[in-house]
């Protein structure tokens, strides 16, 4: 049952998953919030783990940067192993001069300028959206636990250093709240499969505002973040 990326067998992945893109990050995860953990992945170090959090079964595994990595990677956990829940736990920045680091979006949708829906042939531009299912549980479940978010779109970019500097702005008059490198693809392949999958993610650095966390604070910190996913698996 093993693929080219991902060696675990029949049985080893739950069928919730978070997906933080950082290997590092599932680790941190694995090693500090679930017990009874056992690692199912490790090819090209992009570590996978299955444990237990609250008595549920649950899975966690990094999915490297870009459409192309967390397309591959969510596309084999969906029809390989039968995951039927997707939760991508990231970090992204900020368009919106409000948001501060450390604040949370629950991702309703993903704009983009990636070319990834090109592959369904659709006669025109495909709106790429969460689960309403887990988008409300996630809600509910941060607003019990006091714990502020922020529900919008962001916007799925191929492009980290982007040649125009100051492109950000005509996404942000559109009311993109931040900008991530994964989602658009993650929300595509659940919705073509017809499973659930839901973006929440941690301003790491603020385009706005030009602030920004430490890689250290990206890897270990985001614990709110990290709650909510885990409460909503």
């Amino acid at each position: 049952m093993s693929t080219p990326h991902n060696s675990a067998s029949k049985g080893q992945i739950a069928e919730t998953v978070l997906l933080p893109g950082d290997p590092l990050r599932a680790k941190f995860i694995a090693e500090n919030f679930l017990n009874n953990v056992e690692q199912f992945n490790a090819v090209r170090n992009m570590f996978g783990y299955t444990g237990t959090y609250n008595e549920r079964k649950v899975s966690v595994m990094g999915t490297g940067m870009g459409c192309p990595s967390i397309g591959i990677y969510s596309y084999e956990l969906i029809h390989i192993y039968g995951v039927k829940n997707l939760i991508r736990i990231g970090s992204c920045g900020a368009y919106d001069p409000r948001l501060n680091l450390y604040d949370i979006i629950l991702v309703m949708g993903a704009s983009t300028d990636s070319n990834y829906a090109a592959q369904y042939n659709l006669p025109g531009i495909y709106s790429a959206t969460a689960s309403w299912e887990l988008l409300s549980r996630a809600k509910k479940i941060a607003d019990e636990n006091n714990i502020s978010t922020t529900v919008g779109n962001i916007v799925t970019s191929d492009v980290f250093y982007h040649d125009n500097p100051e492109s950000w702005r005509s996404w942000a008059k559109m009311g993109c709240l931040a900008a991530e490198m994964e989602s658009y693809a993650l929300y595509c392949n659940a919705n073509r499969a017809g499973v659930n999958a839901l973006t929440i993610l941690t301003v790491s650095d603020s385009i706005a505002n030009q602030t920004e966390t430490t890689p250290e604070q990206r890897e270990k910190g985001f614990k709110d973040m990290m709650k909510i996913a885990l409460e909503l698996a």
